[in-house]
């Protein structure tokens, strides 16, 4: 059976929407926001101390950005 790459290239062109993003951890909390906005365009991008509490909900236009002290992301930003 022959395919025409591997499966991790063909899931990121023009597979499934993006849900996470572990490429921003490090980045400054604006970068970050600018990056998530350029790939899921009118998300609610909330930024928040990494040691915050934050409600349970899941809300699909919500991509909360958690930072610590310095203003880089500490964590993967995820939808919810």
């Amino acid at each position: 059976m022959a395919t025409s790459g591997p499966p991790s290239a063909a899931a990121g062109a023009g597979g499934a929407p993006k849900d996470s993003w572990p490429e921003v951890v490090g980045m400054s909390s604006e970068e970050a926001k600018k990056k998530i906005k350029e790939d899921k365009q009118g998300a609610d991008v909330q930024v928040v101390p990494a040691d915050a509490f934050v409600t349970m909900d899941y809300n699909t236009g919500r991509v909360r950005v958690f930072v610590d002290s310095n203003d880089k992301v500490a964590r993967a930003p995820r939808i919810g």
